[in-house]
């Protein structure tokens, strides 16, 4: 069989405590010393990572191999698996062998960069594939939220979130966002449950600045922070699992981040036929 020279070391990642993944784990091994011995696994700089789980998994496996630019190759154990480049156990290894002979094509993710101002100095800065969230913990939060210099939306709600087309179909879609194919490199503005006149969502291009400014909120303090103990009200959570406590007067900058997570992908319209399983069209 014919090997892609573009794929030389693999990584396999899952959750320790996932018992199925390990199952295919051992499966996987057995059968790529048995199908293609010139395959080398290694966590070190690997051209592709095999993660066997659901999307939060292949997130994971995203954020920890992003700075090394690997494919991603997802093997869904979850549910639908709009970040798995295989959803059917029954094709795991046919996909994988579509891999080591190259048949299958890239596509490039966006990533979003997130950082806290506060006072005029960045204080806090996270990296996101999905999205992240500015969300108050119980009670009102007022925001502005605009591009560049233009103000777009007045919030006075539970929050926003700024996601990526990838996270799309995430917290956005559960907010009544819209889907957008994961390849577009765009942002998404979502309001989270605004008191005033609901305002749509809003699609903006990548190269464009997104500003959410804390107006105002009321400070109760009833929960606090497990690490630290610090009391919380409003906080900014990205899906790196970061969570960082926001006070008034904040301002938060959006932009494209310079990272791209690259994903394998076997199947042509892959993704509208997730889309297609996950609300049951026939």
């Amino acid at each position: 069989m014919p090997v892609n020279p573009k794929i030389k070391t693999v990584s396999i990642f899952h959750l320790p405590e996932n018992d199925r993944a390990i199952l295919w784990d051992k499966k996987i091994r057995r059968w790529l010393e048995k199908n293609y011995p010139r395959i080398k696994i290694s966590a070190q700089k690997p051209d592709a990572v095999i993660v066997l789980g659901g999307d939060g998994t292949i997130l994971e496996a995203a954020r920890k191999y992003e700075t090394q630019k690997p494919i991603i190759v997802g093997l869904n154990l979850g549910h639908v698996g709009f970040l798995a480049s295989v959803r059917e156990q029954k094709n795991f290894l046919k996909g994988l062998a579509s891999l080591f002979e190259g048949r299958y094509r890239v596509t490039e993710r966006m990533m979003l960069s997130a950082s806290v101002m506060r006072k005029g100095k960045a204080i806090f800065n996270t990296n996101s594939l999905n999205d992240i969230v500015i969300q108050s913990i119980l009670g009102i939060l007022e925001m502005e939220v605009g591009v560049e210099k233009q103000p777009i939306q007045y919030i006075r709600g539970t929050g926003v979130l700024v996601a990526t087309a990838t996270g799309s179909t995430a917290y956005n879609l559960s907010a009544h966002g819209p889907i957008v194919m994961p390849d577009i490199k765009c942002f998404i503005v979502t309001e989270l449950m605004d008191h005033n006149i609901p305002t749509p969502s809003i699609v903006i291009k990548r190269d464009r600045e997104i500003y959410i400014k804390i107006l105002h909120f009321r400070k109760r303090g009833i929960l606090s922070l497990s690490k630290t103990g610090q009391p919380v009200d409003v906080i900014l959570i990205s899906d790196s699992g970061k969570v960082f406590p926001l006070e008034e007067g904040d301002e938060i900058l959006v932009r494209q981040s310079p990272r791209l997570i690259r994903f394998a992908e076997f199947e042509k319209n892959y993704f509208f036929r997730s889309l297609q399983e996950k609300f049951g069209f026939k």
